[in-house]
């Protein structure tokens, strides 16, 4: 069996957009935002201050998420995800030059305000179940952190 870890690697490395769930006063909300990740499996997003979900970070920090990985028709290949976020103060320009290269921008220089406004924003999972029908049909492979 392949490890598990290098598994969500590989989703994580195919995806593109993870739907990320918060909670708030007025109830669930669910928004979709461009991501990376670190080898630890954590998760990083910029997102502005005054958005819903960026709100709800502030009040309620337990959080949940989605990542699918793969096309259609092809088998499922996705990410289930929970863990407590956290706002990140700073550029982050080491974080700066993931984000453009996953979104297939030239590299900013280290003096660009890549954020424009914008924050850091990290979900440390502490569970992570992996969906990859190919390997393991329907049962879904859990990772405790």
């Amino acid at each position: 069996m392949e490890d598990i870890k290098t598994l969500i690697k590989e989703v994580l490395e195919k995806g593109y957009l993870m739907s990320l769930a918060t909670v708030d006063g007025g109830g669930i909300w669910v928004a979709d935002v461009i991501y990376i990740f670190d080898e630890d499996l954590n998760i990083y997003w910029m997102s502005h201050s005054d958005t819903r979900h960026s709100k709800a970070i502030v009040q309620q920090n337990k959080i949940a998420g989605t990542i699918t990985a793969n096309n259609p028709g092809e088998d499922n290949l996705g990410l289930q995800f929970e863990g407590v976020a956290e706002k990140i103060e700073g550029q982050r320009y080491d974080l700066a030059k993931k984000h453009y290269s996953k979104r297939r921008k030239p590299e900013p220089k280290e003096e660009d305000d890549v954020l424009e406004g914008d924050s850091w924003y990290v979900i440390k999972p502490s569970k992570i179940e992996l969906i990859y029908e190919k390997l393991f049909g329907f049962n879904k492979q859990k990772l405790e952190l």
